[in-house]
């Protein structure tokens, strides 16, 4: 059985909600065009670098159609559907300077595409590197003379880096297994990493960056899925990089698996930041126009838990996201 869909949640709500008819089309209307924004993100890095592991930590890749760009010259970029949010995975970089420079051309043409209303096609480029390498030239080659040149404005908002593998950063050593997360000497060796990359960005392009390190885990064949480590991190920087009135869209297609979401560096509370920042997406989308003030918290009962329910684990669903924000 499907199961049902944050915009069939609030389209019930609003449905069933003690409100005059007039206000519920309102509500309607503003929640089908919601149902229409796309976000486009772009995976892209060195080949070992985790793009595939980190797409299937984060997301329910198993109901996502695959496919490639229409445009023979960008072939080789995959395409993954999953309802409205759409992954590009470039392949990777550093197999040799004839296949980077193929990549690179093919990136910087997806970066010059827009949609049907002119903007850029690409709202968010994620960037992975290997935290295991000491060697990142590949990758400061493509984030300074491939990403960044073209993002066009607005770049600061449209990039974002990740350090992953973050538990083999020192070839797996000073890594605690048993609580999943790194000793204090590797947590500063991975500070120090961040600030590095950092650094070399802004020197390269003027474009400051804010890098985050984290492990998407993995899992081999037959084997259960090693537990990530600063993913609901890494998700809550992709949601606060993306435009407000697109961040409803990852609802539905966030990986469902509570143990996903459970290790990182607890510096934020980042499920209860998550369900907040989408939240208020789609009380400012739905609410647009129509004279329902702060009875909206009220409206959108059923929806609010399963926004809670989906990011925040057991949480979200016993605080209750509206709860939490309306009072």
């Amino acid at each position: 059985m499907k199961k049902e869909s944050i915009f069939e949640a609030m389209e019930n709500d609003i449905i069933n909600a003690k409100i005059d008819e007039v206000e519920k089309n309102k509500l309607l209307k503003n929640v089908m065009r919601m149902k229409e924004q796309k976000i486009n993100i772009m995976i892209t890095g060195t080949t070992g670098c985790g793009k595939s592991s980190t797409i299937n930590a984060l997301f329910d890749t198993e109901v996502a159609k695959v496919g490639v760009g229409v445009d023979p010259e960008t072939m080789e970029i995959e395409k993954y559907e999953l309802d409205n949010l759409i992954l590009w995975d470039t392949p990777g970089l550093g197999d040799g300077k004839e296949a980077d420079n193929r990549h690179a051309k093919n990136i910087i043409k997806k970066l010059a595409e827009v949609d049907n209303k002119g903007n850029a096609l690409i709202d968010l480029v994620l960037v992975i590197l290997d935290g295991s390498s000491r060697d990142l030239g590949t990758s400061y080659e493509l984030i300074n003379n491939v990403i960044i040149p073209n993002l066009g404005e607005d770049k600061e908002n449209r990039i974002l880096v990740a350090i992953n593998q973050a538990d083999m950063a020192m070839k797996g050593r000073n890594w605690d297994f048993n609580e999943n997360k790194p000793n204090d000497k590797l947590k500063e060796f991975l500070e120090e990493k961040v600030r590095s990359v950092k650094n070399r960005i802004y020197e390269g392009t003027g474009v400051s960056v804010e890098p985050i390190y984290y492990s998407a885990g993995y899992k081999e064949e037959g084997e259960v899925q090693n537990r990530p480590y600063n993913l609901s991190k890494l998700l809550y920087y992709i949601v606060k990089a993306t435009p407000a009135n697109k961040r409803v869209v990852y609802v539905d297609n966030i990986n469902s698996d509570e143990s996903m979401w459970k290790d990182d560096d607890e510096l934020l509370d980042y499920g209860k930041e998550t369900r907040q920042s989408v939240f208020d997406s789609i009380v400012e989308g739905a609410s647009e126009g129509a004279d329902v003030g702060e009875r909206i918290g009220g409206i959108f009962g059923t929806a609010g838990k399963k926004v809670g329910r989906i990011i925040g684990g057991a949480i979200g669903a016993v605080v209750g996201f509206l709860g939490g924000i309306f009072g």
